[in-house]
């Protein structure tokens, strides 16, 4: 069985729980304890020498890195819709994955940290950022279902959780109606799990 490795309030970690739960897959969840440094550890840093969840284990697989994993799950146990092998399709959720990773991490993510955790940051910085990211969205969901393609894919995956705790990030979602509408239907998704703070669907 598949072991996921996790934190229970990370957005890194859900996304990957959403994945494997509307790919109807069995696995076993691993709480690590932050506040123990248990991520930090010589037998955890085996698994992971960056010390961060999410890691999945797979047999004798070991996936580090969130956005590696949902790859590596719609790959090996999803249909074509979740990574397509077209090239132009695939080139267009890898940049998606590349905005999870970088715009979605350095906006929403950082006002969720600042607002719910403490964390100190450049609150310019990134409300400039998150008012960006908001409005290509809005843009692009505006015309489309999904982010990358004509049906749902693992970019909508890896986007979702930081939008949908906006209001965790004091980020009002009301002038993006398509956001919202996005929102909701992937929580009307067959499997859909959430996470405390999320906005609900209307």
């Amino acid at each position: 069985m598949m072991t996921l490795y996790e934190f229970a309030l990370s957005c890194n970690c859900h996304k990957v729980r959403l994945l494997l739960s509307l790919l109807d897959i069995s696995y076993q969840s691993i709480a690590v304890n932050g506040s123990e440094r248990q991520h930090k550890t010589e037998n955890f840093l085996k698994m992971n020498p960056f010390g961060q969840v999410p890691v999945l284990t797979d047999g004798d697989i070991v996936i580090r890195d969130s956005q590696a994993i949902l790859v590596y799950l719609a790959r090996k146990y999803g249909n074509e819709h979740w990574l397509p092998t077209d090239a132009a399709a695939l080139g267009e959720v890898m940049a998606w994955l590349s905005s999870a990773a970088n715009e979605v991490a350095m906006g929403p993510n950082r006002l969720r940290l600042h607002f719910k955790f403490g964390r100190a940051i450049n609150l310019d910085e990134s409300r400039q950022i998150t008012s960006n990211l908001l409005n290509i969205l809005q843009q692009r969901l505006d015309n489309h279902r999904w982010l990358a393609a004509d049906q749902i894919t693992v970019a909508d995956i890896a986007v979702y959780p930081y939008i949908a705790l906006a209001q965790e990030g004091k980020i009002d979602l009301e002038p993006y109606p398509a956001v919202i509408a996005w929102i909701n239907r992937i929580q009307a998704l067959p499997g859909y799990v959430g996470m405390p703070g999320m906005r609900q669907s209307e």
